[in-house]
Parts: C-alpha cells; structure tokens; sequence
C-alpha cells in the first residue's frame, strides 16, 4: 500500500458550527426543555476530538480502528472524524551523528568511525506502517552500513598498494557509496537520505601509536629519496662543470674520494665540520 494524500475539512468552519451548536444547547436549557439541550452538548463533546493543526513541514496519519484513511501533509487548522487516530510525523530534516564504532577495515585493522546523517521521512506510510520505530530503525541499520563499508576498503594503501579507493584518501567516492548504501536500506521505511559522511575516522588506540610510527618512518623515507636523488644530481653537474672548466684534473680515486665527501655533506642530518688540510691533495 502507498501514502494517500488526505484533504479533511476546514476546522474553522466546524467551529463555526460547534458554536452555534453550544448557543442552541444553552438556549435549550435556559428555556427548561433539558432534554434536547443535553443531547446537542453530548454532541459537542464527540465533535471536539476531531479538530487538529499541523505546523509546516509536519504531517498527521489518519486510521480509523486499524485501517488506513490517508495522510494530511497540509499546514493549517482542520476538522475530522473524531473516530480517526491521528499520528503525527514530522517532515523536517534531520541531524543523525552516529556513536564512534570499532570496526575493522579490508585488511583487518580495528578503526574508529563515525558518519553523520542528514535525512527525512519522504513516505509517511512506510515510517508509520512498515517498521515500528522508524527513528530506531535509522540509528540500526546506519550501523550497519557503516559496518559494511569500512569493511570494503582499506584505511590507506600501506598494507594494499593497489588500492585506488582508501577511506582516508578517497572520501568523496566513499561518502557517495555510504549515500547509496542507506538509501537502499533505508527506504523500507520511507526514509530518504539527503546526505551521509564520514565524521570521524582513526585508527583504534591499540594500533595507533603503531601506525603512526609506520607513517613517520614512510616520510622519512620518501625525504631521504629526494635528498639521495637531489646530491647525486649535484654532484654529477660538479664533476662535469670541474671538468669543462678545466679547474682541475681529477683521477678516478679523488673523484670517488670527492663524491663521497660531497655525499656526506649533501645528505648528513647536522651541518658537516670541515677538515682543513694545509699539505697538499695527496695527504
């Protein structure tokens, strides 16, 4: 069954008629014909059960003893069979901020992570009729699907190189996944997903001073690359500028020793202390 829109009738113009019937009532009793008088007051009391309002972006589910009459989504004072429940549903957007879980990623280290949730009710049958908190329902199956993600992919391409898609790296591409694994999940209950992210993402504490150490040790790394790279560049274009410029001739033993020195000064951590030699190149 889908939602059925529901137009009721005006409620100002039932308390219109609500008056008149309290004025003919009292009439009635002021003119000693009891009777009458009690049984139009009598009235007015199952009348007035029917009368609600609804505030914009707010919505009430009519049923009538177990049975499904429609939905009013209109904003205003209304009137209707006082027999009708009414359960309200609110339209409006809402903030979901998940708890920070623990899972465990593609290659099996435990993360902590969070997503925050921007949704509505779109179908208020469903949030109504086809689970039975569809609040609750919201709060489970994010879970879920947060779950199932961090499970699909790798935190980063330490462990799995190969991996073009992270959750540290790629969160455009992962919040689109998150958006289109809760909308699948999520409509059962007439719920529409506006927008998922990841909020909160780390590792887990036990591993974490682990990781992090493996970070600083991959840049220090890749640095040293570039230094090596750097020196031995400079060091080539010095050989070569020595021996076009003919500023001195160089056998292959003073060319190692030379390298070697520059080398050493290029790529140290601290500033090199100079070792003057005050004899001559071969001492």
């Amino acid at each position: 069954m889908k939602e059925i829109t529901s137009k009721p009738n005006s409620g100002y113009t039932m308390l219109i008629v609500l008056l008149l019937m309290l004025a003919t009532g009292i009439t009635f009793l002021l003119i000693r014909m009891p009777l009458p008088g009690i049984i139009i007051l009598v009235a007015m009391l199952l009348i007035l059960p029917g009368f609600f309002f609804i505030n914009p972006n707010s919505s009430v589910v009519l049923t009538l003893f177990g049975e499904y009459k429609g939905t009013v989504k209109a904003n205003g004072f209304f009137w209707v069979n006082p027999f009708y429940s009414k359960k309200p549903i609110s339209l409006r957007a809402r903030n979901f901020d998940s708890e920070r879980l623990k899972v465990n990623d593609k290659m099996g280290n435990p993360v902590i992570i969070s997503v925050i949730l921007v949704w509505r009710v779109q179908e208020t049958f469903k949030a109504a009729f086809e689970v039975d908190n569809y609040e609750t329902f919201v709060t489970v199956q994010t879970d879920a699907a947060v779950r199932k993600l961090a499970a699909r992919y790798p935190y980063d391409n330490f462990d799995d190189e190969m991996a073009e898609l992270t959750l540290r790296s790629g969160l455009e591409d992962v919040n689109h996944n998150l958006e289109r694994e809760l909308d699948e999940r999520l409509a059962i209950a007439g719920i529409e997903v506006i927008e998922a992210r990841i909020g909160y993402l780390a590792y887990a504490p036990e591993i974490a001073n682990a990781m992090l150490r493996r970070q600083q040790a991959t840049a220090i790394v890749s640095a040293r690359f570039k230094i090596v790279e750097g020196a031995v560049g400079m060091v080539e274009e010095a050989l070569k500028m020595l021996s076009a410029k003919n500023v001195i001739h160089l056998d292959e033993d003073k060319k190692a020793a030379m390298v070697s020195n520059l080398m050493v000064v290029l790529c140290a951590d601290h500033d090199a202390v100079p070792v003057l030699n005050t004899g001559t190149l071969h001492q």
